[in-house]
């Protein structure tokens, strides 16, 4: 057994990890996390953290959750992984069937994967194979957003923001799609015909040669935190209707409450061709994802020469993960939650508030349970992230980005403690 102490856990880290979005031969330091539950890590030299983060926004409901603990151990003593090809089990149907009847009628079709990456991927695939099937195979563009984030894969990479976005330097390999301005009209705010002028001519230019539009609603994440009104998405399914092209919405991030809303596309009330699902899926314990799509889509790839979506993971459908997944929503259905990360969204807002009076500071935004200090100057990550450490929280920022994203367990005792930690260390910057 690994010797759990502080020291050895770092130093066999720093032999033998690589961690994302940083170097393998140290310069970052990692904290070991030994144990967790509800909102804190416990760490392996005995100090606890108060995780602002969701590990990546997907603990919604905290760690070490009883009801999910118990849905994972029902579920091992049936079966564990099952080949999806040709098979199916009760967790896979069950969380179909309720995925389909939360999300707006007409997404009846349910694909699973194992990453929201892939579940970007597979959306795109969706989107060429329905064109390709429709003898219109020169339609397999996709159009996407400035300061968008889809994941990291290749076809999801080249749909994040070429310049700003994380990928720029695999530029010259990925597929080259075209691009609309970021929304600038704010979330309580409309969204004049002027926003809408450029990514309305990309359409009538190259409509021909776009399969679908793929857009995060209202809330652009890892590209920026960047929250826009919810009446753009009304008007950008207008033109999608109007140059025959799909609409794909990205809820990776903003799925199972996070902005208020059960799903972000409700702001809006507006459906996508395509939806896809992730993160919060399984409250945090298992690796899920699901693309959605109506049966426009299904219809025409099944009925076309190829008569099947060519695509297939092997953990697709896990049936462990469908067993938490279907645990993790009933537990969120089942609770106020709605008022929760309205109150949370209040906290959060009071708590950041004072940031605004700092000159390093750009903006200060909450929307739901989401909390933004942006900052005129990207962070040194070597010297900010032990400064959270220090003060009792678990925050990472990235770029000119210090947010919060926490599990929606989390008190307004904890809530304040964070709050009160981002606000000092942007402070002591």
């Amino acid at each position: 057994m690994t010797d759990r102490t502080w020291e050895n856990l770092q130093r066999g880290d720093s032999a033998a990890i690589w961690h994302p979005y940083a170097p393998a031969l140290g310069g970052h330091e990692v904290f070991p996390v030994v144990s967790a539950s509800g909102v804190r890590l416990d760490l392996a030299d005995g100090r606890q953290l108060i995780d602002g983060m969701a590990s990546w926004w997907c603990a919604i409901h905290g760690y070490n959750h009883p009801t999910l603990n118990a849905a994972v151990e029902s579920q091992l003593n049936a079966v564990s992984h099952l080949m999806f090809g040709g098979l199916t089990h009760p967790p896979a149907v069950e969380l179909a069937q309720m995925l389909v009847a939360l999300t707006p009628p007409g997404l009846d079709r349910v694909f699973f994967s194992d990453s929201g990456s892939v579940a970007v991927e597979v959306a795109m695939k969706m989107a060429i194979q329905y064109w390709y099937a429709l003898n219109r195979p020169k339609k397999h563009k996709l159009l996407a957003l400035r300061h968008g984030y889809h994941g990291d894969t290749f076809g999801a990479m080249s749909v994040c923001d070429p310049v700003t976005g994380m990928h720029h330097l695999f530029g010259d390999a990925l597929s080259k799609q075209f691009f609309a301005p970021a929304p600038e009209c704010p979330f309580d705010g409309p969204c004049p015909d002027t926003e809408m002028a450029e990514i309305s001519a990309l359409l009538s230019q190259h409509g021909r040669d776009i399969a679908a539009v793929i857009v995060e609603p209202v809330v652009q994440g890892a590209g920026g935190m960047r929250f826009y009104s919810p009446e753009y998405l009304v008007k950008l399914r207008a033109l999608c209707d109007h140059h025959e092209v799909l609409l794909i919405f990205d809820e990776i991030a903003t799925g199972f409450g996070r902005t208020g809303k059960l799903f972000a596309l409700e702001h809006a009330n507006v459906a996508p061709d395509i939806l896809c699902l992730g993160k919060a899926l399984t409250g945090g314990y298992m690796t899920l994802a699901a693309t959605l799509c109506n049966d426009r889509i299904c219809d025409g790839i099944t009925n076309s020469e190829v008569g099947a979506f060519m695509h297939g993971p092997t953990f697709m459908a896990n049936p462990l993960a469908c067993a938490t997944a279907i645990a993790s929503i009933q537990l969120l259905l089942s609770q106020p939650w709605q008022s929760t990360v309205r109150r949370l969204q209040t906290e959060l807002a009071a708590g950041l508030a004072p940031a605004r009076a700092f000159d390093s500071v750009a903006e200060v935004r909450t929307l739901g349970a989401i909390g933004v200090i942006e900052l005129k100057k990207a962070v040194d990550m070597r010297t900010i992230q032990p400064m959270f450490v220090d003060r009792g929280v678990w925050i990472r920022p990235f770029g000119k980005l210090i947010y919060a994203m926490p599990p929606y367990i989390m008190e307004s005792a904890d809530v304040a403690t964070l709050t009160n930690a981002m606000v000092d260390v942007v402070a002591h910057l």
